[in-house]
């Protein structure tokens, strides 16, 4: 995923030779005020990053610094969302629009698998080369998205969806599967692992404001347009977004039903009164002790 180097030996700190050198400042440099490198060796801790990322000419300063932060990080790192939105100010939408822009230029792939147990997880490989093949610790080297032609406009990114009050493991769960469900009525609708991803949060926002999943399911089917979909993802984040129902109103939970105790004798008076247990009624409870309150 990167390079790293933490057990070089330690040399002193050494300028780098050639233009770069602050002594060798040209006047050019000087008269056009750009920038001037006063760069130090690094020999330990550093990651290598390469120009066709630095200096990409396509993706946002905020895909390309989400990248080198993710290429610094060591193997097994959590990439997720929510993670990277609780180390960085930019918040979930920014961070989800940045991740999907390195994954469409080949710097990502993500993907969706069930594990054994039957919990949906998403697993994440960061390629410090985009299109290098042949890594073993990279079973799969393919882009899940076809590299953008020359000339092509960059793919937009889906709208925001709406978030979780309490964004639970099975509620997650339950919105992907209403999401892998609705190419069953329109096969249209076939969604990228990278698309079930961004709008499960949104389905989740549905399903915990009291509506079944068969609910959601319609909402985002009912009345589609009879034209081709060319972005299926794109409309129903529209849909989750504009047409989220409100919250359901507060409602107290009901006072649980008074306890009814069974009819007991008094083993006094044989009178009868309802108790957990038997006993004495409640009047001979109040006589003082030898007196009998029918007598």
């Amino acid at each position: 995923m990167d390079t790293q180097n933490t057990s070089a030996r330690l040399h002193a700190q050494s300028r780098n030779d050639g233009e770069n050198h602050p002594s060798r400042r040209t006047r050019a440099h000087t008269r056009s005020g750009g920038v001037i490198h006063d760069n130090a060796r690094h020999t330990a801790r550093f990651t290598v990053i390469g120009n066709h990322l630095a200096q990409h000419a396509e993706l946002s300063l905020l895909a390309i610094g989400l990248a080198v932060h993710i290429q610094s990080l060591p193997g097994g790192a959590l990439v997720d969302i929510r993670t990277l939105a609780g180390r960085f100010p930019e918040g979930k939408t920014r961070i989800a629009a940045a991740l999907r822009e390195l994954e469409a230029h080949g710097y990502l792939r993500r993907t969706c698998e069930r594990t054994s147990s039957g919990r949906v997880v998403t697993r994440t490989v960061s390629c410090n080369q985009p299109g290098r093949t042949g890594a073993p610790d990279e079973p799969r080297p393919e882009p899940r998205r076809p590299a953008r032609r020359e000339g092509e406009p960059p793919r937009r990114a889906l709208p925001a969806v709406p978030q979780p009050a309490y964004p639970a493991p099975d509620l997650l769960r339950a919105a992907i599967e209403v999401l892998v469900g609705l190419r069953r009525a329109d096969p249209r609708i076939l969604l990228s692992a990278t698309e079930v991803e961004h709008l499960a949060p949104g389905v989740a926002a549905w399903l915990e404001r009291d509506l079944s999943p068969s609910a959601v399911h319609h909402a985002l089917t009912t009345d589609l347009p009879t034209e081709p979909l060319r972005r299926p993802a794109a409309l129903l984040a529209h849909r989750l977004a504009a047409q989220l129902p409100p919250v359901p109103p507060f409602r107290a939970p009901a006072a649980p039903p008074p306890v009814r105790h069974p009819l007991q004798n008094c083993d006094l008076c044989d009178r009868a009164f309802r108790a957990a247990d038997p006993g004495r009624c409640r009047g001979c409870l109040t006589e003082p002790p030898g007196v009998h309150p029918s007598g």
